[in-house]
């Protein structure tokens, strides 16, 4: 349940983000010495997105609270209210890792979807990373019914439930890290209307089971808004009777998303996704095309794969500009999707620097696709 997931993570990385430069405990950001690049202050000049040398102003205590807005299709509009603590390090153990850190996070939708998350992040060493969250909601969607008797209409679509997920990593060598991941979900859907779909299963309550494994690959200069950099994720996650899961199925997902700095205020990046479930799958675990443009519950199936670019011009000090532009593609096989129609994403859109020092932008964005558009307001970068 993807959608579920996202409350305690939104609220965590943004938090992280934020205290990633907070000094050791006993030391303020003053006290730390610093050189910075002589900046090019010509008027009409763009500031050079190498050169970022905002600092960031940290409280006495690693507490950070953060009010996160939004706005899409598939929630409506509404607020993430997220609050982090944040531990104390050592000087040495700065240098080698991030703070660990305790985060809340709470969302309310307009269309009264509403969830509640806990998550924790641990570092060790500089060699070991564990993710820990624990997350209630209930979720007011709609759904594209896919049997003919609904003539494409969106049907209504409650989905109700908790979701435990841990994830335990250690770094192999360079930027590698591999671990395993478990995640526990109970939930109950209703879909108003009489739906048949015998891809998925649309079973009243379910519950999910299940382990696996994961990979990662990370040299993104900063990962809320690179610069530069590569992030690759793998995922395989087994779901079992033999863990108590209601039924058995397979979750396979990666994505890689690479940055490039084009020019002196310019900047390209660029992802691939790809996503395949393999047994009796639940319906709300159902993999999503996940672009811009359209609700994340209009394009679902049992294989998806996308692709989008955006280009991101910095303009002045705190004002840029993006466009963008992705397909994907959903259907029951990987060789299945080929026959299918292409699905397009593409638009543009403002962003507003609300703190220089980690680059975290208020990002509007206007995204059309087939026979939708959509504006969405969030807070840092789609990718």
């Amino acid at each position: 349940m993807k959608i579920l997931s996202l409350i305690p993570v939104l609220a965590l990385s943004t938090a992280s983000t934020l205290a990633q430069d907070l000094p050791a405990e006993g030391k303020t950001v003053e006290d730390t010495p610093a050189v910075h690049p002589k900046k090019d202050t010509r008027p009409g000049i763009a500031p050079d997105i190498r050169e970022d040398d905002s600092k960031l102003k940290a409280q006495h205590g690693n507490f950070v609270a953060v009010p996160i807005p939004f706005s899409n299709p598939t929630l409506d509009s509404g607020l993430v209210a997220g609050a982090a603590y944040f531990y104390p390090q050592s000087p040495e153990e700065k240098k080698i890792e991030p703070a660990s850190v305790t985060a809340l996070g709470a969302m309310y939708s307009s269309n009264d979807s509403k969830a509640l998350g806990l998550a924790q992040q641990n570092y060790w060493r500089g060699k070991w990373r564990f993710t820990g969250m624990a997350v209630a909601a209930d979720l007011r969607l709609s759904l594209l019914a896919p049997d003919e008797t609904s003539s494409g209409e969106s049907v209504d679509w409650n989905i109700k439930g908790e979701i435990f997920y841990v994830k335990l990593a250690r770094k192999i060598k360079g930027h590698w890290y591999g671990g395993l991941l478990a995640r526990y979900i109970d939930a109950d859907q209703t879909i108003a209307a009489s739906v048949e779909d015998p891809t998925f299963d649309l079973t009243a309550h379910l519950r999910s089971v299940g382990a696996g494994l994961y990979a990662e690959y990370d040299t993104r200069d900063m990962p809320l808004n690179s610069y530069t950099g590569q992030h690759l994720t793998i995922n395989a996650l087994f779901n079992d009777d033999a863990l108590g899961s209601d039924y058995t199925y397979q979750s396979y997902s990666a994505s890689f998303m690479s940055y490039h700095t084009l020019s002196k205020s310019v900047v390209l990046g660029w992802q691939l996704k790809g996503c395949q479930r393999a047994g009796k799958t639940p319906l709300w675990e159902a993999c999503r095309v996940g672009l811009r443009g359209f609700s994340a519950t209009d394009y679902m199936g049992k294989v998806t794969a996308s692709g989008q670019a955006e280009a991101r011009w910095h303009l002045s000090e705190r004002w840029g500009a993006v466009a963008f532009a992705g397909v994907g593609y959903v259907g029951s096989s990987y060789n299945g999707i080929r026959e299918n129609e292409p699905i397009p994403s593409y638009g543009v859109g403002v962003r507003f620097t609300v703190l220089k020092a980690k680059r975290i932008n208020i990002r509007v964005d206007y995204a059309r696709s087939s026979d939708s558009d959509a504006v969405i307001l969030s807070v840092g970068e789609a990718f």
